[in-house]
């Protein structure tokens, strides 16, 4: 009998207590005393609303029947996590695709920047000049009458006191003067094409992307986030390069005795852009050429571009003028005189300064051919 009274009182005992469990009035005893610490869960509004906005999901401590605020939350931006979900999305973090692009043009003294264009004009004096010139024509010169030619190769240093005009770096209507910004703007605007630098005979042309990710890395996607971190469009940027990190150009030219006018001519073939490739640690482990320019196609556009004349700013002449009158210093690493491997001058000499002595030497062997001619 006394059996059966215990089973009934155990029986109502249970009833109760599922009772009180549907109306929130008790919960199931943790295992010892350890604290909680559940995760809010995954459905829902992420464990509610956080403890408010941006604050940190609410945990219950059920060792001593009260709510805390987890120390170590999984998120605490948003609504407690987002609806749906127990920790914020990382907005920004990756593509999205299902939002607008829009691609932001550069303002700042990087390669590639867009110019704003002066509203008035910039100058005491009306400069149309500028705008209108043209190279002119190269003298044609016979085959049969090139009785002597050499093919040379240069590189301008413009870290040098003469080369400091391919530095400049004002911003004018057309755009920034350095060379470099230039020789990309000409590049990019379809005016000229460039060739692969694996090869300086002009084999391979390169699209207009693949110069742009040559000199400055190519582009960055940034996602633009809302204050409650949603994704709103998605920001298209170039990335950042210093353009004085580039400061040598190399120039692949020939030397031409002309026999009719008994002259020697030297005509530039191509200009490129030369780059220091560095390690992640920062270590210098050779040079890189960036493309190559066939010179004559550049004439046009080099006429319009003036060099910055720091003693006269009236006295400046186009840069097409300062090639073809050789207004600058440069050094020889290459020439096909007496190479018969088609080495350059680093390949079989090691020393830097007999490297320079050995290009001044090649240089003097060119000067001195034409002046034997006239000596009996």
């Amino acid at each position: 009998m006394n059996t059966r009274w215990f089973k009934a009182g155990v029986l109502a005992i249970s009833a109760f207590v599922m009772i009180a469990e549907v109306n929130g009035q008790a919960k199931p005893k943790p295992a010892g005393n350890r604290t909680s610490t559940a995760r809010p869960a995954a459905g829902g509004y992420g464990g509610g609303y956080g403890g408010g906005y941006g604050g940190a999901p609410a945990v219950r401590d059920t060792s001593k029947k009260k709510i805390t605020t987890n120390p170590k939350p999984e998120s605490t931006g948003g609504y407690g996590g987002g609806y749906g979900s127990a920790t914020s999305s990382a907005a920004g973090s990756s593509f999205n695709s299902n939002v607008p692009t829009e691609v932001i043009k550069g303002s700042g003294s990087g390669i590639g920047d867009s110019i704003a264009p002066s509203l008035r004009n910039d100058n005491a004096i009306d400069r149309q000049l500028v705008k209108d010139r043209n190279p002119l024509a190269y003298e044609h010169i016979r085959e049969d009458d090139a009785v002597y030619r050499q093919r040379v190769w240069r590189e301008i240093d413009t870290r040098e006191k003469m080369n400091l005009p391919f530095r400049y770096a004002a911003d004018e209507d057309n755009g920034n003067q350095r060379f470099i910004s230039i020789l990309f703007d000409a590049i990019q605007s379809g005016d000229v094409t460039a060739f692969s630098g694996d090869d300086d005979r002009f084999t391979t042309p390169l699209t207009k992307e693949k110069v742009a990710q040559a000199i400055t890395g190519g582009l960055d996607t940034v996602p633009v986030t809302d204050l409650e971190g949603n994704v709103i469009k998605n920001e298209v940027r170039q990335k950042m390069v210093e353009p004085d990190s580039i400061y040598r150009y190399r120039i692949k030219e020939e030397w031409i005795f002309d026999k009719e006018t008994s002259r020697m001519f030297v005509r530039i073939l191509g200009i490129a852009p030369i780059m220091m490739k560095y390690t992640s640690t920062g270590m210098a482990i050779g040079d890189m050429t960036l493309f190559w320019a066939y010179y004559p196609d550049l004439r046009p556009t080099l006429a319009k571009y003036e060099v910055y004349n720091g003693k006269n700013y009236a006295g400046r002449m186009s840069w097409e003028e300062l090639f073809e009158s050789r207004f600058f210093t440069s050094y020889i690493v290459k020439s096909t005189m007496d190479n018969p491997f088609d080495r350059s001058l680093k390949e079989f000499i090691k020393d830097p300064l007999f490297r320079l002595l050995e290009g001044e030497n090649i240089k003097e062997k060119i000067f001195n051919y034409e002046q034997d001619l006239w000596s009996y």
